[in-house]
Parts: C-alpha cells; structure tokens; sequence
C-alpha cells in the first residue's frame, strides 16, 4: 500500500509524530469517555479501530480522527437528560447504540453526497469554526488543571463550572503543576518546535506520580485500566425512545461532518492538498460504526491532535496507521503506567495544542484588511462558544451569504475617460490624469444586475449626465447576467434617457448576455445596435470619433503619468510601492571585490526589471538616482560609478524603445526632462550634485562604449 504524502525521507518523522499523537491520546480520549458517560477506558478503544480506518481509506495526508470533544459533549448531554449516570452500565449499552446510528446517518449523507455543502462555507466561517471549538474545550478543560472535573455546555455553563471549582475544589498545587506544564509548552513551541515537548511533560508528570507526589499534594491522576483489545459485538438497538435518539443522532452526525470537514479542508488548503469530501464522508461513516461495534462513544477529526501531528511534522497517515498500532501495543501491554499520570498535566498538553489551532493569524489577516470578513469570522467563533456548535456554522454560514448579497447589491463601479497619449479608457477615480470625455458618459459596473443592485445603476447614470451629453456607454465586462426587474428598469431607462436624445449602449460584455437582453424582452437594443464588442465601436456608432473631445484640458503630464501600471496595480500606495522596489533592487548590491562590476550586472540583469513598462523603468531609476549616495557608501565606490550604472541602464533602455517603438522613446525622453525639472524645482542642490555626477558618468561612458556616442548625444545633447 502507497501512502499518499509519504516518502522514505519522511515516514521516520510521520512514525514519531505518530507515536507522540499516540501518547498524548491517552488522557484526551479517556477524558472525552468520561465526558460521554464511558468509563475512561473505551476512550483508548476508540483511538484504535477508527483510526486505522481512517488512515487506511481517508484522502486527508494529515488530519487526525478518535475520540474528541464536541461529540463527545452532545453524547454526554443526552445521556444526561435520560437520567443514565455516567459510568454505569446502562451507558455503556446505551452510548453504543447511539454512535451506531451516527455512522448510519453519516452513510446516509455519504449516498446523498453532503459534502458539497461544505464548499459554500468561507475560510472565515471555517476559522471561527475551528477557532471558536477549540476555545471552547480549552473551557472544557480548564477545571481539571485546578483540581476540578470536565465542563460542559456552552460558555456560559462553562465559566459558571470553572468558578464553582475555584469556589468549591481548587488545588493549589494541581494549577501550579499544570500552570508550569503549560508555561513549559507554549515556551518551548516557540524556542524548540521540533522538540517533542508535551512527551516529556507527560514523562515528567509520570514520575511525579510514581513517585508518590501527586498523592501526597491530592492532585488527581488517571485511572488504572486493565489490559486488553475491545471486543466486536452488535449493540442492541431496541431503546425506548428510538425518536429522540435518531434526532440527537443527526444532529451528532451533522457535528462531526461540519466539524471535521470544515477543519480537514482548512489544513488541506493551508498546505495546497485537495480532499473528496464524499469520501471523507464514508470513512466518517465506517469510523462511527467500528466504534459503535466496540462500544466507543462517536468519534471525528481531532483539531488538537492534528495541529500537534503539523507542529511536529507529519505529513501522512502513516501517522494515523503507528498511532492506532502504538494505541494497540497499549492496551495490550503498557497500561500501568496510566494510573501514575497527573491530570492537569495532561490536560496543559491538551490546551497547548488548542491554543496552536486557535486562528490568531486569521484574525490579524482580516482585522487589517477586511474588517467585514471579520465580523463573519467572529460570528461563526462566538456562535459555536454561545449556541454551540451546529449554531455556530449557521450563524458564519448565514453571516457569509449577506455579505455576497450585500456586495453583489453594492459593486465596484466607476467613470472612465481617456489618458492623453495613452491607449484605452482608464477609472477617473483611480488615475488622476484621466478625464471624461465630453460628450460621452462611459461607466463601468462590475458585477451582475439584478433587482437589489439595479436602482444603484440607474441612479448612477443619471447623476452623471450633462447638457453635453449625448450617449451612455455602459462597460458591461463584468456583467454576465441581468434579472427581469434589472431588464425593465433598464427598459425603463432606455426611454427616460431617449427623451433627452440621449443614446444608451452596452459593451465588451459576452456574447451570452445578448441572449439574456433577448430572453427578458429587450432584444431590440441589439437589433438597433446598441450592444457593441468595444467601447470604441459604441462610441463611433454615437458618432464620436477619436480624438475624444474631452470635457476639459488634460492635466500637464508629470511623472506621475509614467506610472499608469504602478498606478493601476497599487493606487495611493504608489509611492510607497515604487520605493519599495527601489529598496528590493538595492538590496541586490552586496560588497564584492568588484563592486562596479556587480552594479552594472544588477542594473542590466533582466530578471530585476522584468513586468516593468519602460516608462514605469525610467521612474524607478529616477528614484534610486536619489539613493546615489547611499549606494556609493555601501559599495565603497565613487558616486560617479554608481551614476554610470544607471546611466547606462537608460542607454540600454533607449536603445531598445528607439529600435522597437520610436513613439515610446519620444515619450519616455519627454518623461525623463520633467522628472529632472521637477527634481531641480524640488531639490536644486541635489538636481546640481546629480547633473555633475551625471557629465563625468557620459564622458566615461563616450570612452568605455563609443558606439552609444550618437544615442547621448539625442538624449541629452553635446553640451553634456
């Protein structure tokens, strides 16, 4: 058999990672028992067929399955309510029962092919999913680190458990053992990742228990279990009140696809892997219906174990495969030492992996940059922390669906005009020297219209309007559909703008639309010729031809009109960015023998210039001209040598445009006197230290390379 994401290289840190997930197993699935009403042991049974299931079948290279927390709860609660005592032997026939019919609703959803659903939850919802579960055990947890039992509930039963256990049943000395624990963790994950920290906490912890401290300072520990594999038998399904356990079922079954589908999928896509949800569904399945057969509480993927299992490094089920054979090796001959393990260090080993799943980089990420995602984010995570976890899904799910309704039905537009000199038509918004034409509006709406959005269209145009103008062309690219409520009011429209002898076209968009302009009635703007490939041909058609008349001046050009590709790509941070790429390029220069020699590589070498318009060039050696002195002092040259590089970077690029497009040279020659106007106007003092730099850099470059002699002399003329 060939695991997928397994090499030779790698399967020796999987076979470890593996082993410690084995280790650390132990409490978190005899604590997830108990909190099932299980006794602890049938926790370490459902760590070992459903794993090897689930690392046998699943298409996941690295998450986890076993026993674990949400599920675990749910089963917990119901019992609970049934009045069946946790421990006892009705539990132990019942939970059974139940997990079985999780597996079978599971199967169901596996033929129903479910896992599609998933696809329409964002990253957002998954990181406040997985973010708001894990914050949620680490409550759970909590109490047995201060000498107290397991929560449950939501976070208000939670809180409410924690502060009766510092009330009623704190230890000193169980917090400060599980204190340090923690501390040492979280310590050595940021000092020493690679180093197995939570094995050697949990060795530690060990020997204080045989040692005979944790006794001494009543500092709870596991329970003794006796040896042994649990054994294969049908549970008897005949329980009163089949309704309520089929729906408690579900909605367990529900849990485990949402949870582990959604946490699969997000390190899958964190680590560029792709799942078959489907599938991942049946083993979900077959994993249920093995544990139910050997009288296990449900089991689902395992956020804190598959956050260790990254931390140190596994790549494959080969993990899941040696942790379900060291899991086997256990309970076959390894269990004394279980009952010397304290239990709040344990459970610091637990919320140390809770904590690294915790999505604290996802909400930096969105709190920066998209503060609406956030709220989504932080919708899903209080949502699974206050209502549970199936609500929580709900709510970022539904939260996820308003914010596409809300930006479909308020989309980027904007108002083109044209760029003197320059082809196309550009957002007057976002370049400030371009200007509208005349007589012509030219909008641009991104995005599909439809009956939340099309009031937003209509009133935009409107606005627009002038006394001058004589046709609306709509850039319609982006629209790929129109519903019958956008298809009247543009109808509507059509007629309104008719009446002032205003024409209304569409154009660039695809063919398909025309389709749709005919299905809803308003095939005739096609037939009159209203929808156009181009923008050009609808304005042509509107009788205006080039060159547009503008409804006024165009700005004078300054160096800024060189930068239309920054300006596009980067907006207001144009300048931020320009100088970032000056800085990237000087970087490059390091101390070499021959730091003259190295200069003139960086500054001819294609791979650093690359995607950069020739116009877009001559702005940035404008702004590492400025940075002269700064280089002449790192390379420990002269400032003339550093002006020669440039200067012959320009000649090279000179060269190339008055070759190739003769147009393109006038303009950027044309470009390169206003920057050095603007420079002299700006700087006199440095304009003239350059102009000096500058005179010496050309007489060396008229003697090192003569045939440019010609080139220099259009440039810049024969008094330099």
């Amino acid at each position: 058999m060939k695991l997928k994401g397994s090499t030779p290289r790698t399967a020796a840190r999987d076979i470890l990672t593996g082993l410690i997930i084995a280790l650390v197993s132990i409490p978190i699935s005899m604590g997830y028992a108990q909190v099932a009403g299980l006794p602890p042991v049938y926790g370490l049974y459902g760590s070992v067929f459903p794993i090897l299931i689930f690392g046998l079948l699943s298409t996941s290279d690295q998450f986890i399955f076993g026993v674990d927390a949400a599920p675990a709860a749910l089963v917990g609660a119901f019992i609970a309510t049934r009045g069946i005592e946790a421990g006892s032997e009705e539990a132990v026939r019942f939970v059974p029962v139940l997990t079985i019919f999780v597996g079978l609703w599971l199967l169901l959803m596996y033929i129903f092919r479910a896992g599609k659903l998933v696809t329409y939850i964002s990253t957002p919802v998954m990181g406040g999913f997985i973010s708001g579960i894990s914050t949620t055990i680490i409550f759970m947890q909590m109490p047995k680190v201060l000498g107290g039992t397991s929560g449950r509930g939501e976070i208000a039963e939670l809180v409410k458990h924690i502060y009766l256990t510092c009330r009623d049943d704190f230890n000193t000395v169980s917090a400060l053992l599980g204190g340090v624990s923690l501390a040492v963790l979280l310590i050595s994950k940021k000092l020493f990742p690679k180093l197995p920290m939570s094995v050697i906490v949990m060795a530690a912890g060990a020997l204080l228990g045989y040692k005979g401290f944790a006794a001494d300072h009543d500092v709870a520990c596991l329970s003794a279990i006796e040896r042994g594999l649990p054994s294969w038998k049908m549970p008897d399904i005949r329980v009163s009140g089949l309704s309520d356990v089929l729906s408690t079922s579900l909605t367990i079954a529900v849990v485990i696809m949402a949870e582990t589908l959604l946490a699969s999928n997000n390190y899958a896509n964190k680590n560029g892997a792709k799942l078959n949800n489907n599938r991942e569904i049946l083993v979900y399945s077959l994993g249920n219906l093995s544990a139910g057969l050997t009288g296990c509480c449900p089991v689902n993927g395992s956020v804190s174990r598959t956050a260790m299992g990254e931390q140190y490094g596994g790549r494959s089920q080969l993990m899941s495969l040696t942790a379900s054979a060291v899991m086997t090796m256990i309970l076959l001959f390894g269990t004394g030492f279980i009952k010397y393990l304290p239990v709040p260090v344990l459970t610091s080993i637990v919320i140390s992996a809770l904590l690294g799943a915790v999505e604290f980089d996802l909400i930096k990420r969105l709190y920066k940059h998209d503060r609406h995602e956030l709220t989504i984010f932080l919708g899903a995570f209080f949502g699974v922390l206050v209502f549970g976890t199936v609500y929580g899904v709900m709510i970022g799910v539904l939260l996820s669906f308003i914010s596409v309704i809300a930006s479909t039905a308020d989309p980027k537009r904007s108002y083109l005009g044209v760029i003197s000199g320059h082809e196309g038509f550009h957002s007057l918004e976002r370049n400030k020297y371009a200007v509208p034409l005349k007589k012509a509006v030219i909008y641009r709406f991104s995005g599909n219209l439809y009956f939340a959005n099309i009031n937003l269209f209509t009133s935009d145009i409107e606005e627009a309007l002038t006394d001058e103008t004589e046709c609306v062309v709509v850039d319609s690219g982006a629209v790929c559909n129109i519903d019958i409520t956008a298809a009247d009011r543009i109808a509507s429209l059509r007629d309104q703008l008719g009446r002032k002898g205003i024409k209304l076209y569409f154009a660039s968009h695809i063919g398909t639309l025309n389709d749709r302009f005919r299905q809803l009635g308003l095939g005739e703007i096609i037939e009159e010729g209203y929808c156009r490939m181009t923008i050009p041909a609808a304005l042509l058609s509107a009788g205006i031809t080039p060159p547009y008349e503008t409804s006024s001046a165009p700005p004078e050009v300054t160096s800024s009109r060189k930068r239309l590709e920054f300006e596009w790509a980067f907006g207001a941070l144009t300048d931020e960015e320009l100088e970032k790429y000056t800085e990237k390029l000087l970087s490059c220069v390091k101390s070499p023998d021959d730091p003259q020699t190295q200069l003139q590589q960086v500054m001819s070498s294609g791979d650093m210039w690359k995607g950069i318009s020739e116009p877009d060039q001559e702005e940035l050696l404008a702004h590492i001209s400025i940075h002269i002195s700064e280089l002449a002092q790192k390379l420990n040259i002269d400032e003339v040598q550093v002006e020669e590089a440039i200067e012959m970077r320009k000649l090279l690029l000179a060269h190339d445009l008055e070759v190739k497009d003769p147009e393109m040279f006038r303009i950027v020659r044309e470009h390169s006197r206003r920057l050095e106007k603007e420079l002299a106007e700006k700087d006199k003092k440095l304009y003239e230290a350059l102009l000096s730099h500058r005179r010496e850099a050309l007489n060396s470059l008229r003697k090192k390379s003569p045939e440019y002699n010609d080139l220099i002399d259009e440039m810049y003329g024969k008094e330099i």
